[in-house]
């Protein structure tokens, strides 16, 4: 996605925005040292900006390594702990294969994806349609 370049008076005006913004909230939080130098440079300069008020996404490219590849073609991913970052991985998989069978084997499916969640390991595969099951009761026609 492109987006259009912005008139003189469009540029203008985000600047007034953002200028009258950064007046109402003098206590901008800053992750480092530096940023907070460079808001001070930038304001010394009188130019206005935002911080971190946009999101932006992107796509890093890694390879995924199945722990299990049975002879059908179906890949058993096996899991005790399930990080949020593995759960991301998952579904970046799926969505860059939406060819392959992946199905998840857990030691504990029932537990939580987070102390402060009720979501277990179980309930987050079906919504997201992944087939799961535990490590004891793996079904004989995933195997074959």
């Amino acid at each position: 996605m492109t987006k259009k370049k912005t008139s003189e008076e469009e540029s203008l005006e985000w600047a007034k925005k953002a200028y009258a913004k950064l007046k109402e909230s003098k206590n901008i939080k800053f992750r480092s040292k530096l940023e907070e130098q460079i808001a001070s440079l930038l304001e010394g300069l009188g130019v206005s900006y935002e911080y971190e008020t946009e999101k932006l996404s992107y796509t890093i490219e890694h390879n995924y390594t199945p722990d299990f590849v049975l002879p059908n073609y179906t890949y058993l991913e096996a899991k005790g702990y399930w990080a949020p970052e593995d759960r991301r991985k998952i579904l970046n998989v799926k969505k860059s294969n939406p060819e392959i069978d992946l199905r998840m084997v857990f030691q504990a499916p029932y537990n939580t994806i987070s102390k402060k969640s009720k979501t277990t390991y179980a309930k987050w595969c079906e919504k997201h349609d992944i087939p799961w099951t535990s490590y004891h009761n793996i079904p004989l026609d995933w195997l074959i």
